[in-house]
């Protein structure tokens, strides 16, 4: 009697770390980067029908899909294309994620030792010895963050985008209108005209898709909904949260920056701390900015340790239905896929050490990140073609929120999804090599990143499926 008691009792329900708002919090801090703004305060107020456009197009679309998929299917990306298309495109979809994101560290960390070097010395940042040791040392520091579980990484994840980029943010804005009312020099130019961007013929659609990607990133918590209290309730109040509050860092602080900065004299990775500094500086506050700085370093850290555990949850998912070697579907006490961030771990150490020792890998590192913003787009075509998919062939599968016009919506993402892949194989502005051979380059780099798991689908064993290898032994037992 007491041996069956033992059997059919249930294991304790593990407690739900993650509510809505800090849902929301962990997706703003997962797109809404500061790195951003100073690329787009040029264009003055222009820059508003530049946020709109993309976030019409693609923010809302991505917003709003993945509320419903992550409503009805579990897995983030992995779990809503393996329902629609089955477990090898589920699997050719996350990895796409998980590339384009191992690329993306470097590149985060390398402006966040920017920011470190604006406390102490701004010519360190153009220190590749000083770059390459604070990004290697901060990503394992993010990573062991990480891997201490979901309600580690969810608190530093939010907190952190209070810190880090929401105060920062607001003081900026707050400053600007300081520096407005009380006299300052605005660089905005005040006619109706200057909301509408320059024409440029193609450069400017190039400008508007190419935005497109500063809103990627909004389906990347999904595969976190298990931890949720109610996802199918809560998950789309998060996403319209996290779209405003997206919006409210990008807008208004692109804004405050082209206020006391020249369009020419904006510098693309330390602008937001220029802005700092002309208005501090104002306000008879120099000090100021090297507060703002310190605020920033650890909004970064949090946009890293949120991104660290996100995508390579899914290659977990991927690894427990059988496509990847049991090695890889090792977790930790916490949960935590520890081998899969393991080896995530390494390969962005050698691109950081390739990144910040050796010039000529520099001038081609931009090459590789466009290479994987493809990649990325690859996953939000199959996103979106899933949750049309799946409209059609699971109509009656209970979600807890339904897109309104879901045809008209995934397919508005869709284009922009298509348009933009399209558009990255034209270089960008400056850029001097033939068109011909960087599109090849990039075409090339694509299918080599890009079509690794075509080969780890074909050669997987049957013993790599643990999980029904377990359900078998528990059936046989029952």
């Amino acid at each position: 009697m007491t041996d069956n008691s033992k059997k059919t009792e249930k294991a304790p329900t593990p407690p739900k770390a993650i509510n809505w708002i800090t849902m929301a919090l962990l997706t703003t801090v997962a797109v809404a980067s500061i790195r951003g703004l100073p690329a787009m305060a040029p264009y003055g107020l222009a820059s508003i029908l530049l946020y709109v456009i993309p976030a019409v197009v693609f923010l809302i679309p991505t917003a709003l899909v993945a509320a419903e998929l992550a409503s009805g299917w579990e897995g983030g990306v992995f779990g809503w294309v393996n329902a629609a298309y089955g477990g090898n495109a589920g699997m050719f979809a996350i990895w796409q994620q998980w590339v384009q994101n191992v690329v993306w560290f470097p590149a985060q960390l390398a402006f966040f030792a920017a920011a470190l070097a604006y406390i102490f010395d701004p010519g360190l940042a153009n220190n590749g010895l000083f770059v390459g040791i604070v990004i290697i040392a901060v990503y394992w520091i993010a990573n062991h963050l990480a891997l201490r579980g979901v309600e580690t990484f969810s608190q530093v994840g939010s907190k952190g985008l209070i810190v880090g980029t929401l105060i920062p943010v607001l003081v900026l804005v707050v400053l600007a209108v300081v520096f407005i009312s009380t006299g300052g020099k605005s660089y905005i130019a005040g006619s109706e005209a200057s909301f509408i961007p320059v024409w440029a013929g193609f450069a400017s659609i190039v400008l508007i898709i190419s935005n497109f990607l500063s809103y990627a990133g909004m389906e990347m918590n999904a595969v976190h909904v298990t931890d949720m209290h109610n996802p199918e309730k809560t998950f789309p109040k998060a996403m319209l949260l996290a779209c405003i509050l997206i919006l409210l860092v990008f807008i208004p602080g692109t804004l405050a920056i082209s206020v006391c900065l020249p369009a020419l004299g904006i510098n693309l990775t330390t602008g937001v701390l220029q802005a700092f500094d002309v208005m501090f500086s104002y306000v008879g506050i120099a000090w100021g900015t090297h507060v703002m700085a310190a605020l920033i370093v650890i909004g970064i850290l949090a946009s890293v340790v949120i991104w660290i555990p996100g995508p390579s949850k899914g290659l977990l998912l991927v690894g427990q239905e059988g496509y990847l070697p049991p090695w890889f579907q090792k977790t930790n006490k916490n949960g935590m896929q520890e081998n899969i961030l393991l080896v995530q771990g390494t390969a962005v150490t050698v691109l950081a050490l390739f990144f910040a020792f050796i010039p000529s890998v520099q001038e081609a590192f931009w090459i590789l990140s466009a290479m994987c913003v493809q990649l990325y787009l690859i996953m939000y075509v199959m996103m979106f073609l899933s949750a049309m998919r799946l409209r059609k062939t699971e109509p009656d599968k209970k979600r807890g929120f339904r897109v309104p016009a879901m045809g008209v919506v995934a397919s508005l993402g869709l284009i922009a999804s298509v348009l933009a892949f399209v558009i990255g194989f034209f270089q960008p502005a400056g850029a001097n090599m033939n068109p011909l051979v960087y599109a090849g380059i990039l075409l090339a780099g694509i299918l080599l990143l890009g079509t690794w798991p075509m080969f780890i689908s074909r050669y997987k064993k049957s013993g790599w499926d643990l999980m029904q290898k377990d359900k078998t032994e528990s059936e046989q037992g029952t």
